[in-house]
């Protein structure tokens, strides 16, 4: 649902600009560049290659110099994720053919079937913040009253799941190293999504031959290995706190409004300037989620030209940090809390 277009909304305690207004204000940056995307593509792939090249000299001298290496060139790996993202929106160059040939290229790297992930992607986009369409491409979340139906056995699998130990070490694992081999959660129908992920699985299947035959297998998974997990667990806390944070929008289908979930239940990631380069920008999320056709290399300039962007939930490193241990939807406040503040409410109820 899309509320009216011409009047600014209201929205707890804050005044969200007219729809009008923001497509005003987002509609320059709308555009993509073949140079400024090549640029991206050229000159972060070359600085990935070098960082993969100096992990395998440095394993000569001490497996440690390799892992102090394998962070940057995880980092770097994040901003070719980045890349694929935006192909997956139509957004990193003009022409769709060519987002589609670069995102499944990059898959490779990323060890992400370009078309199921933009697929999932998509339904995120178009749900996020929805408590009826909650399922697809985001980090399940359930109400406090969902929770307190759970039997103990339940109440154990979500507290184990939302843990952050398993949200930072485990998740990105799961993710990137299994899931995504073989998603038994995608729809057999999805026949396009399900080729993209056997002609990922073979590509990759296909660098292992001839890592095999060139380095070897050891050398090459003590490189790629830290690569993935420093990568993935980077990937992970960016996604998990652009949405979980706890001011965040969740609605019923019948109050959810793609624009206010936007602007509302995306967070601004507050960065250094080098840390929103590594990211390819995406701490912009509230911006991304109104206008996902703006391409990472404009979300700066459009977030710092447009004064009414820049009230979006802002979250600092250490306030991204604790949002951590927020696990469930409380409808009364409409807050995201704890299961520690969870326990506090209980107690506090007094018996009938």
């Amino acid at each position: 649902m899309i509320r009216n277009s011409s009047t600014p909304t209201e929205v707890g305690t804050r005044q969200l600009p007219a729809r009008s207004e923001i497509h005003n204000m987002l509609a320059p940056y709308s555009k993509a560049s073949v140079a400024g995307a090549t640029f991206q593509l050229v000159t972060t792939s070359l600085l990935y290659m070098a960082g993969w090249a100096a992990m395998y000299a440095s394993l000569s001298f001490g497996y440690w110099l390799t892992l102090l290496i394998a962070i940057p060139t995880a980092c770097f790996e994040i901003r070719l994720f980045i890349f694929q993202h935006d192909c997956g929106h139509g957004s990193f160059l003009p022409s769709q053919k060519m987002n589609d040939a670069i995102g499944s290229i990059l898959g490779l790297v990323t060890l992400m079937p370009y078309l199921y992930w933009r697929k999932t992607h998509a339904i995120h986009h178009a749900t996020s913040g929805n408590l009826e369409k909650r399922g697809f491409g985001d980090v399940t979340t359930i109400t406090v009253a969902e929770y307190m139906a759970l039997d103990w056995r339940g109440k154990i699998a979500y507290r184990v799941y939302r843990n952050p130990m398993t949200i930072l070490l485990f998740g990105p694992l799961y993710q990137f190293v299994l899931k995504h081999r073989l998603p038994l959660d995608l729809p057999r129908s999805w026949k396009r999504e399900w080729r993209s992920i056997h002609k990922n699985n073979a590509a990759i299947a296909a660098v292992f031959v001839f890592a095999w035959a060139t380095i070897g297998l050891k050398a090459f998974l003590l490189i790629q290995l830290p690569i993935v997990l420093f990568g993935g667990t980077l990937g992970v806390f960016l996604f998990y706190v652009q949405h979980q944070y706890e001011g965040t929008y969740w609605r019923n289908e019948t109050d959810w409004d793609y624009y206010e979930a936007g602007l509302l239940g995306s967070s601004y990631l507050k960065l250094p300037k080098i840390g929103h380069w590594f990211t390819g920008n995406i701490g912009y999320h509230h911006i991304h989620h109104v206008s996902s056709k703006i391409p990472n290399y404009r979300l700066a300039s459009c977030y710092n030209d447009n004064v009414p962007l820049q009230n979006a939930p802002s979250l600092s490193i250490l306030a991204a940090i604790k949002t951590l241990v927020l696990c469930l939807w409380d409808e009364e406040t409409k807050r995201l809390v704890s299961f520690r503040e969870l326990k506090r409410k209980t107690r506090a109820v007094p018996e009938a």
